[in-house]
């Protein structure tokens, strides 16, 4: 039987510097039940600090009477005890879940999507059954969401300013002239120290259309071509089944693994701030027996990819890339505030420390390491605005050049990919929209420029829960002028689209099981019960979705939603997952979408040790409480899901164990997203 794990091409271009592992789902989060009452609902006043205990078991409920699309922003002093917060909108369903900081002061707030009461629960985090204390909640602002661009930007915003809190800046541009520019919040917590529009910031993935420019700038000068072998330039590489060229690097198209994914696998922490280095790339890709796929037949997120074109950079220019980089692309636009930063270990002046929430106040995280190429650059708002700039007016490389890197590759079957040359490309509301987010482990960026009305904007932040998606939000708001309605004005439609007139029976062509391409083994069930829709993911709670339209349903307890699709005889073969980008997923039919529900004499095939050749690793499954489990010297303990027959999921990982003729497993195809078909085989 072929256990091979099978990832279809995906389109798909935003996705950050950073293992996919388990985030590429990990938003699928089980809600955690309330408890019992520990108060009456009490009214928030804004301005009104209000005091409060809370036990294990214990939900405190307090309501704030809105209009429809009103502002709220709250803020929550955990003196004593660590507190989620969920938002329950007029009807009783959840409109937003906050939490994750364990003392100290959290903020919450959004937009209201109807009028009337909503209900605010505060209960005790996590499952401790001593845990408790005391907390203050204050209501800070409920009034209209701003029409004016630059309010509106001070309301998202919001969440991330004050003396407590890791902060932001926001910078709008158009033809030249900055129309908004501000920061939010604090850079160093540990030296009180405010973000400013100096403050230079880790900017993630962002950094990657930096390389490819470097890229391109090599091949004006005659130094390469886009269509030369990668092995021209770096010879140690081996040589795989077919080639790989230096265009099939800046477009993700390589079918290299992706070695953050791949590192994670090896039980290398890098949420804890393990040390990786730029020479292990080429050591990683020396050991891949074989390609994931042709190169320029899919799309397929590669940090590694990128790190190899910053070393085609070094070897035909014979500079250190942070060095080409200050010389050849910095120095001369005059970005004075941005820099590679060659290692972790490297000093950056006047930079924004990031940080992630913990269970007893903000965690410094540091960057993740080997990321030249792939990130690594910490740049200023003003400077993004300069970058921004010489992409209208070209002052270093060619109009030539930059057009190519806004222009969408085309995949072998001439299907595009709606990525460049380090650039995603699309539109908003009938405007060319070029842009590029970052996500470092704690640093959170996006940089959206629009090159028919010589406009754009960033969005930057030190803060690990910002969204970076609501870039776009400001954009449309700060360019509304040049951009064509709301799609559903544009459709002629009076009204927005109303739940009530969805036929529940017309779910029934939906309902059934998805399986995610790239990570076949993390299924997303659709049920109906009457007039009430679920979906449940591979070994989490089974959570409510609502319809926004015939084709698409949002989920009620995360952001994410979910559009479906029907094939050319109208038939629906998958659907895409919106959750962090894109994700498609696969409809499973006939015997492939019966639930495999092993005996415990089955789970025991699967029992024993495992070793990869590549990874230099070993896996250990044992069968605990009914239930088999993965234990890796350096991951956690990981009590996996059943997905098909043979097939398991946990922890981020995908397993497609193998048998021989006899029946015997013999080893097992391990993915988690990004990362593929990299093989285990027993050793006892």
């Amino acid at each position: 039987m072929n256990t091979h794990l099978n990832t279809r091409r995906r389109r798909r271009p935003r996705h950050p510097l950073g293992y996919a592992g388990s985030a590429l789902c990990a938003g699928l989060l089980a809600l955690l039940s309330a408890g019992g009452i520990a108060a009456q609902n009490t009214e928030l006043e804004v301005g009104r600090t209000l005091a409060g205990t809370l036990a294990a078991g214990d939900t405190a409920r307090y309501t704030i009477e809105t209009a429809e699309n009103d502002f709220v922003l709250g803020e929550v002093n955990q003196i004593s005890v660590d507190v989620t917060a969920r938002v329950l909108d007029p009807e009783g369903t959840q409109a937003g879940r906050f939490g994750g900081l364990g003392r100290g002061v959290e903020r919450f707030g959004g937009r209201t999507a109807g009028a009337g009461i909503h209900t605010l629960e505060l209960f005790v985090a996590g499952d401790d059954a001593k845990a408790g204390g005391r907390y203050e909640i204050t209501l800070l602002r409920r009034e209209p969401v701003a029409t004016d661009p630059e309010e509106l930007a001070d309301q998202v915003m919001s969440r991330f300013d004050g003396p407590h809190s890791p902060g932001g800046a926001v910078r709008v541009w158009r033809d030249g002239r900055t129309l908004f520019s501000k920061t939010y919040g604090m850079a160093n917590l540990a030296y009180d120290l405010p973000f400013e529009e100096d403050t230079r910031t880790n900017i993630g993935s962002t950094s990657k259309q930096f390389t490819a420019f470097a890229i391109m700038l090599q091949a004006e000068r005659g130094l390469l071509s886009l269509d030369d072998d990668i092995r021209e330039h770096i010879p140690e590489l081996p040589e795989f089944e077919h080639t790989i060229r230096v265009k099939h690097l800046i477009t993700h198209t390589s079918g290299l693994r992706e070695f953050l994914n791949l590192l994670r696998m090896t039980g290398r922490r890098l949420d804890h701030g393990d040390w990786i280095d730029r020479s292990e790339l080429i050591d990683i890709v020396q050991r891949q027996p074989a390609l994931q796929n042709e190169p320029g037949a899919e799309w397929n997120y590669n940090n590694t990819a990128f790190g190899l074109a910053a070393v085609i950079v070094e070897r035909t220019s014979g500079q250190d890339f942070p060095v080409f980089m200050r010389e050849n692309v910095f120095g001369p636009l005059g970005m004075s505030g941005t820099m590679v930063r060659p290692s972790t270990r490297h000093i950056v002046s006047n930079m924004s420390e990031g940080y992630t929430p913990g269970p007893d106040g903000y965690r410094q995280i540091g960057d993740l390491g080997g990321a030249v190429g792939a990130g690594a650059i910490y740049s200023t708002i003003g400077d993004l605005q300069t970058w921004a700039e010489n992409y209208a007016n070209p002052r270093v490389g060619t109009r030539e050049s930059i057009d190519e890197m806004m222009t969408s590759f085309v995949l072998n079957d001439g299907e595009e990919t709606g990525y460049g040359y380090g650039l995603s490309v699309d539109e908003q509301r009938g405007l060319k929209r070029v842009s590029h987010g970052g996500a470092d482990v704690a640093h959170r960026s996006m940089f959206v420029f629009f090159p028919e009305i010589n406009a754009g904007l960033t969005t930057q932040s030190n803060h690990a829960q910002f969204n970076s998606g609501v870039a776009y939000e400001l954009a449309a708001a700060f360019f509304k002028d040049a951009m064509e309605a709301e799609e559903d004005a544009a459709a002629g439609g009076d009204e927005e689209f109303d739940p009530e007139d969805f036929d529940p029976e017309a779910f029934d062509e939906f309902a059934g099981r998805y399986a995610l391409d790239a990570a076949p083994n993390f299924i997303l069930a659709f049920t109906r019960e009457d007039d009430t829709f679920y979906t449940q993911a591979t070994g989490q709670q089974r959570l409510e979705i609502v319809p926004t339209s015939d084709s698409t349903f949002r989920l009620l307890a995360v952001e994410a939603s979910v559009t479906f699709l029907r094939d050319a005889e109208g038939d629906v073969e998958g659907l895409t997952l919106h959750q962090n980008g894109d994700n498609h997923a696969t409809r499973l039919e006939g015997d492939e979408a019966e639930a495999w529900e092993p005996t415990a004499e089955d789970l025991a095939d699967f029992a024993g040790r495992f070793f990869s050749e590549e990874l230099e690793t070993f896996y250990t499954f044992a069968v605990e409480d009914g239930a088999l489990v993965l234990h890796q010297r350096r991951l956690d303990r990981e009590e996996l899901e059943p997905g098909e027959e043979d097939q398991f999921s946990g922890g981020g990982l995908s397993f497609a164990f193998e048998r021989d003729r006899n029946g015997q497993v013999i080893g097992f195809y391990v993915a988690n997203g990004r990362t593929r078909d990299v093989r285990f085989g027993r050793v006892r």
